[in-house]
């Protein structure tokens, strides 16, 4: 059994000493499990200017705000399970739902200290800008899944954002509690970028990112829903496959849209929503530009930003 995760910088530390003794996809979800888990000083900032007007707020603007940090999204649905009353009989899938089983008042009492993404990482700035990454791509992921969801006419599209959004999660927690193995991971797949992204995953840490990723959502209990719409194993079925695209696409479009694989992601999406190419891409461009315009929260380009290159 692990230690309880010592507080940052020192749970980096032990971290990479974790990663160094090539310790098991077990003992990474144990050590995860215990950790607290670091948010976006930007989440902390806007929770606090919405805690000055606790009396008059709503549920949907604070879901809002945690819904651009995947981590605190992870974090709040963690908390609402461990609160679990016994006559709950249904799972809470949605932020808004688990704001209205908390409370606002004992929202802000228990989220009012947390830490943060950016002291955890003031000694890697190459890891805080993967981060970044990371959590931008998540958000375009969020979003595009939502608006193909709405034209899909689904019960309910925030189980489907929310799927995409923490989709990668196990990645954005290594990027904080592993910051050297993902440095390397993205030098190795910077040098080979022919390789498989799993492959590389595989060969420093032992185990594809994806396997933590469903190992995590297991051990904290996440609705079974949630866990159901992050496997792809379950592709066939229209809601999780729109939450595969969804990432794939923010994937491939992060650094540029002249990835190898777009053209694929496109005709995948097409035929998904049953639309042409032409409003397939239309959809795909007004969803990158209205995610754009958030791009000060993660504070590095996002995919929209690569689009005047296309006209070049």
């Amino acid at each position: 059994m692990l230690p309880h995760a010592p507080s940052f910088p020192a749970g980096i530390a032990y971290a990479n000493l974790m990663i160094n003794k090539l310790l098991s996809l077990n003992a990474w979800v144990l050590y995860l499990d215990q950790a607290k888990l670091p948010v976006l000083r930007r989440t902390v900032v806007e929770l606090a200017r919405l805690k000055g007007r606790e009396d008059e707020l709503n549920g949907h603007e604070l879901s809002a705000v945690i819904l651009h940090d995947p981590i605190m999204t992870v974090k709040v649905l963690r908390y609402l399970e461990s609160h679990r009353s016994k006559h709950q009989t249904t799972d809470i899938t949605t932020i808004d739902r688990a704001i209205m089983m908390i409370g606002t008042t004992p929202f802000f009492e228990h989220f009012s200290n947390q830490p943060l993404i950016e002291d955890a990482l003031a000694d890697y700035p190459l890891a805080l800008e993967g981060m970044m990454q990371v959590m931008s791509r998540a958000r375009h992921a969020a979003l595009y899944a939502l608006d193909w969801s709405v034209l899909r006419n689904d019960i309910d599209t925030d189980e489907v954002v929310i799927a995409a959004l923490l989709r990668d999660m196990a990645e954005m927690l290594l990027w904080c509690f592993a910051p050297k193995p993902m440095m390397m991971i993205n030098r190795l797949k910077r040098n080979e970028p022919g390789r498989r992204s799993m492959a590389v995953q595989c060969e420093v840490l032992g185990f594809a990112l994806i396997e933590l990723q469903l190992a995590l959502a297991s051990t904290w209990h996440l609705p079974k829903l949630l866990l159901a719409l992050m496997d792809e194993s379950h592709a066939s079925k229209p809601r999780t496959r729109c939450v595969a695209l969804a990432v794939a696409l923010a994937r491939h479009s992060a650094k540029g849209w002249f990835d190898a694989a777009l053209p694929d992601d496109h005709a995948a999406i097409s035929d998904l929503l049953r639309i042409s190419p032409d409003e397939t891409w239309e959809r795909i461009r007004n969803t990158a530009l209205k995610t754009a315009r958030g791009w000060d929260w993660y504070g590095v380009p996002p995919a929209a930003g690569w689009l005047p290159m296309l006209q070049a």
